[in-house]
Order: structure tokens, then sequence, then C-alpha cells
């Protein structure tokens, strides 16, 4: 029971020293990987960097501890971070701090539905999620991750737009015009620093290097060139006047967003307390519409403001006053000459500080990260949010599970181990629910730290305590260090670890599979590119294509008619090109007989009596069948009362024990009669096969082989 409770002390009663000094390593190594990969992600995941160092500071810990693999390293990964900034964007803005708050919300949602999943022992529930829409679902958010990047790549900033294709051109069209070279070239220069290493050894903490390396070159060049200064050194009215405009249109957004908030509050009490149709609840709801269309109206106003606030580019010039005045790029002639720097006005979510507005005339960085441990405390629990949120987390639940569970599986195999799917799922919600409690967003086993983990030498799950232990001494002592880590390496980052997500083949492979199998990943691929940013619609179109499918390959299984092969042994008809007995008709059966199926296979005994006018008997090939409803049952009584009506036989082979238990107990078997029960074909055809006929014995093909043109391939008479 302790073992149940507390897995971790299987591997604890292994630990010795040579066990410690190879758990050292690799969790070393893997933090080396997980720090800035986390701060990445974090951005990816619309949260503040600090909140992926976070995210990796307890989760890892608890995952080693509670999940049954010794090697599945726990933290942000890729997917997930991409699925929680989608999820929340229509709710609250990237990096506010009602968004952090969700964030940490859904994080706790996703723990308890794991959790929940694992204690249940319902981990047979993520077979749900079938391997080529998964596959279809992650090609597709590789792309989408990889192409998010592209405006940190470029340092350029725009809106984002309905459809993501529409950003992803919007970003593309900003380059052509405001790309920052500097910015560009730590990203590919980044780019190259991993990749080269990667290749030469995959030990080698590639991604710390190529962090170290670009950050010593930002802070050496002054790659960072934000200043502030009052509105009125803008040398340009109609910039001033936008940048008024903007100011004044987020104040009244602002506004109205409280007085939205307490007249929800309002509205509920009316509707609690005089009915939902009531001419209050009606009055305070009309007054609800009009605000959230005003708001609306206000977010598309802003939107196109910023915009054109973005396109404005300036010189700075310093006056005889000696104060920098900062002028339009066209019009700097005549002037005195600039510092070389083309500077913008930085523009967020929120109104314009006018006595300080940010001129950026540099790269972005990460900036200053605080230092210190998270506070942990418990999440703020809003019930409409978590109604709101649960879908989106079981989708994220179930899909990190899936990658967790392939990833440590692959190791198993390696090391040998034993591995609990339910218990992982145990392990990983509740790495989610105490990461909630430490202010961490939703986190999940991680592919490539995970083959870091194996490959660097981890034994045990004393590894990832020590992944931990490093992502807390980097909280407490060496944030201040990443200050002047370029914000495009952090890209480069993302985009290296998404390149392994991209995999051509899985598509090839599930085509040749079952072409069905290669189309359903191809439609969640394209319907997961065609709905972004709303990824959750993209793979819900591939689980219903494929529980569709399930449906339909349940409701129309395979039946075929039998005769003798080469190997004298009895196979498909068609698919052989065996001629059939005129007499008897043997007739498989493969799948369940249930409620969905039933008239099926009274349709094909139908159609094989009116294709067979010398029909003498049927043989039902009962060896498919695995299972037998009320349904079924009824409908073989049938089909033997209709079949006999007609004066044929009707005789089973290879009946399961599970289907004879069925028939015993609802009678069936004696209507049929024992006699007309056999245990293999060979037996039934031996028995029915002189009564069904009446000539040409030697000639039949249940006896000898014969193709559909007549050829004999085989002749030796039974």
């Amino acid at each position: 029971m302790l073992r149940k409770v507390f897995p971790f002390i299987d591997w604890v009663k292994i630990i010795n020293f040579s066990t410690v000094k190879l758990d050292l390593v690799s969790g070393l190594t893997v933090a080396l990987v997980l720090i800035p990969q986390s701060m990445a992600y974090a951005q990816l995941a619309g949260m503040p960097v600090q909140y992926g160092l976070y995210a990796a500071f307890l989760p890892p810990l608890i995952g080693a501890l509670f999940g049954s693999s010794r090697q599945l390293a726990t933290g942000p990964v890729a997917i997930v971070s991409l699925m929680t900034s989608t999820a929340l964007s229509p709710y609250a803005t990237a990096g506010s701090s009602g968004f952090i708050a969700y964030a940490i919300l859904l994080a706790l949602i996703v723990g308890i539905f794991q959790l929940t999943l694992g204690i249940l022992r319902l981990g047979l529930v993520v077979n749900f999620l079938s391997h080529p829409v998964v596959n279809g679902f992650t090609n597709a958010g590789a792309i989408i991750i990889a192409s998010s990047q592209l405006s940190k790549m470029f340092n350029v900033y725009v809106d984002d737009a309905e459809h993501y294709y529409e950003t992803v051109y919007r970003v593309i069209k900003a380059a052509f015009m405001y790309t920052h070279w500097p910015t560009l070239a730590l990203g590919v220069f980044a780019f190259v620093i991993m990749y080269g290493l990667r290749r030469i050894n995959r030990r080698i903490p590639y991604v710390l290097v190529a962090v170290m390396v670009t950050t010593v070159i930002s802070w050496a060049t002054g790659y960072e060139k934000n200043v502030k200064a009052p509105v009125e050194t803008i040398a340009s009215n109609e910039c001033r006047d936008l940048i008024e405009k903007f100011n004044a249109a987020s104040k009244e957004s602002t506004g109205l967003a409280a007085k939205r908030a307490d007249l929800t509050l309002m509205l509920t009490a009316a509707e609690n307390e005089h009915g939902k149709h009531s001419m209050k609840a009606l009055e305070m709801k009309h007054e609800c519409d009009l605000i959230d269309n005003r708001r609306s109206d206000l977010r598309e106003e802003m939107t196109r403001t910023r915009s054109e606030i973005r396109c404005f580019l300036f010189t700075s010039v310093t006056g005889a006053d000696g104060h920098k005045n900062y002028i339009p790029s066209g019009k700097a002639d005549g002037a005195p000459k600039g510092d070389g720097s083309i500077w913008r006005v930085r523009m967020g979510s929120s109104s314009v500080d006018e006595k300080a507005v940010v001129m950026m005339g540099g790269g972005s960085v990460v900036g200053a990260i605080p230092s210190g441990l998270p506070s942990f405390g418990i999440p703020k629990l809003d019930l409409n949010m978590v109604l709101k949120l649960l879908p989106i987390a079981a989708i994220i639940s179930l899909l990190g599970f899936m990658e967790a569970i392939s990833i440590a599986k692959a190791m198993a195999a390696k090391t040998g181990q034993r591995l609990d799917p339910n218990q992982e799922l145990i392990g990983q919600g509740l790495a989610n629910i105490i990461g909630a409690f430490g202010k961490s967003y939703p986190v999940s086993g991680s592919f490539s730290r995970s083959a870091v983990n194996i490959q660097a030498g981890a034994v045990t799950g004393l590894s990832s305590v020590v992944t931990s232990v490093t992502a807390a001494i980097v909280l407490l002592f060496f944030t201040p260090l990443l200050y002047h880590l370029p914000q495009s390496v952090l890209a480069a980052v993302i985009m290296m670890a998404v390149i392994g997500l991209i995999n051509v083949s899985g598509f090839i492979h599930a085509w040749k599979a079952q072409w069905y199998d290669g189309l359903l990943s191809i439609i969640t691929f394209v319907a997961t590119l065609a709905t972004a940013p709303h990824l959750d619609e993209g793979i819900m179109v591939g689980v219903s294509l494929s529980l569709g499918v399930f449906l339909y390959k349940s409701m129309r299984p395979k039946v075929t008619t039998l005769s003798m092969s080469e190997d004298r042994s009895f196979q498909s008809a068609r698919d052989h090109g065996l001629k059939e007995c005129r007499h008897i008709a043997m007739i498989r059966f493969d799948g369940p007989l249930f409620y969905a199926n039933a008239g099926y296979l009274e349709e094909k005994v139908t159609e094989r009596i009116r294709a067979m006018p010398e029909l003498k008997h049927i043989l039902i090939i009962s060896s498919g069948i695995n299972d037998l409803d009320a349904s079924g049952e009824e409908m073989l009584s049938l089909i033997v009362d209709r079949v006999r009506s007609a004066r044929y036989g009707i005789s089973f082979a290879g009946l399961n024990e599970k289907v004879l238990a069925v028939m015993e107990r609802t009678h069936l078997l004696e209507k049929i009669e024992q006699n007309n029960i056999y245990s293999t074909i060979s037996h039934a055809v031996e028995s029915i096969h002189a009564s069904g006929h009446t000539e040409c014995l030697e000639s039949c093909p249940l006896l000898s082989v014969r193709l559909v043109d007549d050829t004999p391939q085989l002749h030796k008479k039974g």
C-alpha cells in the first residue's frame, strides 16, 4: 500500500553512490536545457518568463516522486504552452494579472482531471485520441508554434487577427518594412549554435551555450535601446494625436469593463430574485449587450490606432538645448544628424504614459526577472471560469498525458522497468496541482528533455529532483544575469525544440496502414491550421471523425464468404479469387454482434440467399464474433427462423465461450440445436458437405482449390 501511495520508495531503495553520481550529472544536464526552454515556453503561453521558471521548479520534482517512470522529465512543453495561450486569450490579455490567474487555475483543473482519471484507473480514456489524429495535430501545432515566433525573430509587432494565418501574413508584411537586422542575426546565430552543437554531441547543453553567448553579445553591444521620453519630444502631430486617441479609447474601455463587471453581478442577482425573463433582468441584459458592443467597437478602434502608431519610424536628434527629439525618418532633412538608429513607439494593450513614452531603438530583451521562489497559495477559484475552462482542460490533460506516456513507454522499453499508465496520470496530475500552488501553468512530460535525461545516464527519479533544485537556485540567485537575453534567442530555442515535432513520415505510415487513417491525419492537420488560434476546434474535428470512422466500422464490419485456399485453409473468396461452393454459403462475420450492426448480418445473409439459387446450407463462421448483446442474440434467433422457414440448413462454427454463454442463457442454443454447433470450420464442412451436395463432390471448391476462372491450382479429393 505504501508503494502505491508513494511509488518513489521503489527507486529510493536502489540509490547508491554510483546512481547518485549519474543522477546528479543527468539532472544538471536537463536543468541546463530546461531553464532557457522554460522561459521561452512561458512566453509562448502568454506568461512572463519567470512563470516558466516556476513551472520548472516543483512539477519535475512531484512528477518524479509520484509517477511510475524514473526518467520522464516533467515541465513546460511547447504544445501545452501554445494551447494554454489559445485557451485563455478570449478571456484576458496575455501577460496581464487576470491571464496569469486563469493560467494557474487552468493548471489546477488539468491536474485534478488527470489525478481523477488516474485514481479511477481510467487511463484508457486517452485512446479516444487516435495516433493519426495526434500526428496531424502535432504537426500543425509545430508549424503554428514555429511561425508564432517570427515576430520576435524580426522584432516586429502586430495585432492578432481572427484567423492565425492572417496574423502570420501581417507579421511577414511588417517584416519587409521594419525588420531589425541585429535581432534577426542574433536569432539565426543562436539557432546555428544549437543545431551545430546538437549534431556534434547531444549531451552538450547546446541551449545553454547559445543563451550564454548571445546574452553576452547583447550586453556588450548595447543591443537594447529603450528610452522613455515625454510625448512632446515626438515631432509628429499625427503620431501624438493617435496616441491621445488610443489613450481615450483605452480609458473608456477600462471604465466600461468595470461597469460591465458590476452589471454582471446585478444581473445575476436580478435573475435569481425575479427570474431570467423579468423586466428588470431583461433591461440589465440589454444594458450589458450595449456595453459589450461598445467595447467591441473600442477594441477595433484601438487595434487600428495601434497599428498606425507602429508604422511611424523616427530618427533621434539632439537639439540645441541638449534634449533628444524624435523626427519622422522621411522628414529629417536639414535637422541635426541622428544617432543612426531607427526608433519606434512601443505599443502594448494598455494606455501609453504620455509623460514617459517608451521609444525602441534596438532589440527586445527578456528584461528584469523577479528573484526568489514563487509565493505559495491556493489558486483563486472562479466557478464560471472553471466551467468555461473545463473542456479545454480535458483536451490539454489527454494530449499532455498522451505525450508523456508515449515518451515513458519508449524509455521503459530501453530500461526494462515496469510502467503503470494510471500511476503516471496520478504523477502528472499531482505535478500540475502542486505546481498550481506554486504559480505554475500547465505542464507535461517533455520528449526532448526526457531524451537528454536518459542519454545522460539517469537511473532514478533523483535526477528530476536535482533538476528542480537547480531551477530553485537559478530563481534565488541568477535571474539578474538573464536581463540581456534577446527575445529572438528565446524564439530560436522554441523553433529548435519544435523541429522534432514535425513528422511527415507519420502521414505516410498512417496512409499505408489504412487509407482512412492517413486521411484523418491530413484532415486534422488542415483543420488545426485553419481554425488556429482555436486549437481545440482542430483536434475536436479529428476526434469526431475518428469516432465516426469507428462507429461506421462497428456498424459495417467485414462480412465475407470463405472457400478453400492453396494451403487447404479457408480464406476470403473475394480477396484470394477463389471459387465458391454453389450449395453451401460460408459467411464469416468479423466483429462484435450488437445493436448497431445486427441488421447488417441479416442483410448479408439475405444477399447470399438471393445470389445462390442452388443454396442448401448456410454456415456462419463465428470466430470473429467476440461479443453478443440482446439485439445481436435476437437477430441471430430471427435469422435461424427465417433460414429454416425457407428450408435451408444453418450451422455455426467457431463460437467462443462468451458468445455460447449468452446463447445458453437466452435458450438460443436450444433453438439452434447442439448438433449444428461446430468447434472448427473443418469439422463443420466435413459434417454438412455430403448433405448439401447431390453430385460433383470431387470438384467442389470446399474440397479442392479452384480459382474464379476455374483453373485448378490444387485438386485433391477430401
